[in-house]
């Protein structure tokens, strides 16, 4: 998994009148969890884009006075209007302590429903994953050139690696739904089966012409 550096200053002063001044600077307001006491710190809110803005799971090696701790994002909050970045949770990342981490879902190929006219459904961009830090994947891949109009995958059909999804097993992660003028793979299996009669009878009708 790659690791995006964030330069961060740590906080001396803690409060909801300090976290405004922060903001209104341009900074984010964090903690990380996970080690010894929590840690409290800020950072410019540029230096979180290539994190939180992905479509790969990252990991932050976040740099105070000269440390270094390797974390993920465990919680982020948005502005509910103007969706700047308010707070961030952070969880350290400890050799031999499996982690919980939300990976983005990617889907491969084209769908065979979409091919006939259906429509591709994504309900589940994120799965929650539990793994040990070497273990965690930057994205889960999910192939669905085989998936039919009315058809789903589910959680549980999903190969995993080292890594437990804690998502419910029966959750959908994307489905193809008939859409209008759509043509599931049985109706056109019948239309070829009909043309092929069809073609048969005008053949045995021209021989008995002859």
């Amino acid at each position: 998994m790659k690791s995006v550096i964030i330069n961060a200053t740590e906080r001396e002063d803690l409060g909801s009148k300090f976290a405004r001044k922060l903001r209104k600077d341009g900074n984010v307001p964090c903690v990380v969890y996970g080690g010894d006491k929590p840690v409290h710190f800020y950072a410019p809110v540029l230096t979180f884009r290539d994190l939180v803005y992905t479509g790969e799971a990252k990991k932050a090696a976040i740099e105070i006075a000269g440390a270094t701790t390797e974390a993920v994002m465990q919680d982020i909050q948005f502005h509910p209007v103007t969706d700047q970045i308010m707070h961030i949770d952070f969880i350290q990342l400890l050799d031999g302590k499996p982690v919980t981490m939300d990976i983005p879902v990617v889907l491969n190929g084209t769908a065979r429903g979409v091919l006939n006219g259906g429509k591709l459904k994504h309900t589940l961009r994120k799965l929650s994953v539990r793994a040990l830090p070497n273990e965690l994947p930057d994205s889960i891949g999910v192939d669905i050139s085989d998936l039919r109009i009315g058809k789903s995958i589910r959680v549980k059909e999903l190969t995993t690696g080292n890594f437990e999804i804690l998502n419910l097993q029966n959750a959908v992660v994307c489905s193809v739904q008939k859409a209008r003028g759509a043509m599931d793979d049985e109706e056109e299996g019948e239309e070829g089966e009909e043309g092929t009669a069809e073609g048969e009878g005008a053949e045995g009708e021209a021989a008995s012409a002859e």
